[in-house]
């Protein structure tokens, strides 16, 4: 399949943004299933006490950017997926500029899939690596009390 024909969800992601992605301003840029890249500014909403990123906004790009993919390849099957498991390491610190995040699968099983995210700065220094680990659910699979379901 050429890239014309890879189906690319960017679109949709961005005119459904609500919640973490909203709040943090971050916006898609590249969306597949094999692939999923943002970007944000990073602005004082992203900023610890000491005038740094705050490595939450690391972890949340990572998860978000490898929840995305996994959802992408999951739903062309009926399943839903969540987070399992999140471990974002903090490479360098960083005050001002854009960071730019792209998750790709490390392994996409029946029932879980395994996603590898990088964020770098304006200078393209990688800033932050992490890992997640996302269960698939079955069609009508129950989350929290109620029906799992992406919104």
């Amino acid at each position: 399949m050429s890239d014309a024909e890879v189906p690319d969800f960017t679109e949709a992601l961005n005119q459904a943004r609500d919640g973490w992605s909203a709040v943090m301003d971050m916006r898609f840029v590249r969306a597949t299933r094999d692939a999923v890249e943002a970007e944000l500014t990073i602005g004082p909403q992203h900023l610890q006490p000491y005038g740094i990123v705050h490595g939450g906004v690391y972890a949340g790009m990572i998860e978000t950017l490898a929840s995305s993919g996994a959802a992408i390849d999951a739903l062309a099957r009926g399943y839903s997926v969540v987070g399992l498991d999140n471990h974002t390491s903090f490479l360098r610190a960083t005050r001002e500029g854009k960071l730019r995040g792209t998750a790709t699968p490390l392994t996409r099983g029946r029932r879980t899939q395994l996603w590898e995210g990088r964020i770098v700065d304006d200078a393209g220094r990688l800033v932050s690596t992490g890992r997640v680990r996302l269960l698939c659910l079955e069609p009508g699979a129950t989350l929290a009390g109620e029906t799992a379901a992406p919104k």
